[in-house]
């Protein structure tokens, strides 16, 4: 079944324009909650959002669409997404909604699901959700109504789970911590996981007021942090997006690392200390230098689809515990069931302070491969595939580049883009191919 308002992540677009209207989100919560009483007799479902001038909106159209359905509310507040998806799983609740377009501009929101067990849903629940929504309403009798309450102490409970996954034995202390939450849901939880650690925290994009989220400050603009951090002469800097679930790291140099980079650096880490490592789970993105380090160690690597629900697919089909892509969406499977940001800091920051060394010393043997990725428009209706002389540059770049480098090329899921993507040893020849294989994908 094709999907109709379903993404890879929820439902997301500008506010205002279908389906981000309070009309589609009153319905939508109640195809959710039908879809959910047909399975149980009083679900009660957790609701947490970003910072967004919009998510008041929603929010109650959201509350009062379940609560028309028979299902129960519980207002969280702005929560970081993986906050809500711990709060899901701890109180045994039957549903957590995130009100939250991440890393998007403020016009822009959306809402995504998690199970009782903190995890994304599988497609058939969404398809089942997308049938409900064409039937009719079946509206609950008064004596049947959900009803909504708030939940006061929801940062406190997530932020004693976030300190919880760092070392008990270990502290921040010494360390000075630049920590830019992107005016987002993190606002008012990051510095003070890090300040209860330890650390001397200096915060930036902490006050939202509505329309400021992401907007030159959090993981998506990281030069605001690298400002912060040498301006302040801080060890390190701490970048989430707006709903908190990605990582972006700067060190006392202003050095920022990737998400390839803290990916090998987590799985690193847990094998000086002993621990079973047999895979890590990376896209079709991550840096091919972080495949061949891994190899070295004796770690397999598999590739997945862009995009973290395709990673966290793969990880559970394998068993393995770690993965992420290089945006910094970045999964630790013991420490949580979903991306989060500030764990994903807390293990980086947790390698470094029990080995004594910084992340650039930890790294040292990691040397990234130069990327090149070139965007190509395509013409209506034009089958890139059938490019037969697109087909012959791509063999010969591969042939040319052999163990030392790759071609990826595909089609963007969101706009009419053809993306032409090369590693290689030097800089030199990736920009020489990646200009060879665009020209070849822009002739006729």
């Amino acid at each position: 079944m094709t999907r109709s308002y379903f993404g890879t992540d929820g439902i997301r677009g500008t506010v205002g324009q279908p389906p981000i209207t309070p009309d589609f989100v009153l319905r939508l919560g109640h195809a959710v909650g039908q879809v959910l009483r047909s399975a149980e007799a009083r679900p009660t479902v957790l609701i947490g959002k970003d910072t967004r001038i919009s998510g008041y909106m929603l929010e109650s159209a959201l509350e009062s669409g379940l609560n028309s359905a028979g299902v129960d509310v519980v207002l969280l507040g702005p929560l970081p997404t993986p906050g809500v998806a711990y709060l899901t799983r701890a109180l045994r609740a039957s549903l957590g909604v995130v009100i939250s377009a991440s890393h998007n501009p403020f016009a822009d929101n959306g809402i995504k699901f998690f199970s009782a067990q903190g995890t994304k849903l599988p497609d058939a629940w969404e398809q089942a959700v997308e049938r409900a929504l064409e039937a009719p309403p079946a509206w609950a009798d008064s004596a049947s109504l959900g009803k909504a309450r708030r939940l006061d102490d929801a940062d406190g409970r997530y932020i004693e789970f976030c300190k919880s996954t760092f070392a008990h034995d270990l502290t921040l202390k010494g360390l000075k911590i630049v920590v830019d939450a992107a005016h987002g849901a993190a606002y008012h939880i990051a510095p003070k996981v890090f300040h209860e650690l330890g650390a001397d925290v200096i915060a930036i994009g902490c006050a939202p007021d509505g329309l400021n989220i992401n907007h030159e400050v959090g993981a998506t603009h990281p030069d605001a942090l690298v400002r912060a951090v040498r301006a302040n002469h801080a060890d390190y800097g701490i970048a989430l997006d707006g709903d908190a679930d990605r990582l972006q790291l700067v060190d006392g140099s202003g050095r920022l690392y990737n998400g390839d980079e803290l990916l090998y650096l987590m799985a690193l880490e847990r094998l000086e200390r002993g621990e079973a490592v047999p895979g890590v789970v990376g896209t079709l993105m991550t840096n091919m230098a972080v495949e061949q380090a891994l190899a070295q160690r004796g770690v397999a690597m598999v590739r997945a689809k862009v995009g973290d629900r395709y990673v966290l697919e793969e990880l559970t089909r394998h068993g393995w515990l770690l993965g992420g892509e290089g945006s910094g969406h970045l999964l630790a499977l013991d420490r949580h069931t979903t991306g989060d940001g500030l764990i994903s800091a807390l293990q980086v920051l947790q390698a470094c302070v029990r080995s004594g060394r910084s992340v650039d010393a930890l790294l040292q043997g990691l040397a990234l491969f130069p990327q090149v990725l070139v965007n190509v428009r395509l013409q209506p209706g034009r089958d890139w595939q059938a490019n037969a002389r697109l087909q012959q540059e791509t063999d010969a770049v591969q042939r040319e580049l052999g163990q030392d480098g790759r071609v990826l090329i595909r089609a963007s899921g969101t706009e009419p883009l053809l993306r032409v993507m090369v590693e290689a040893r030097t800089q030199q020849q990736a920009n020489a191919c990646a200009t060879r294989l665009a020209e070849a994908a822009r002739a006729a």
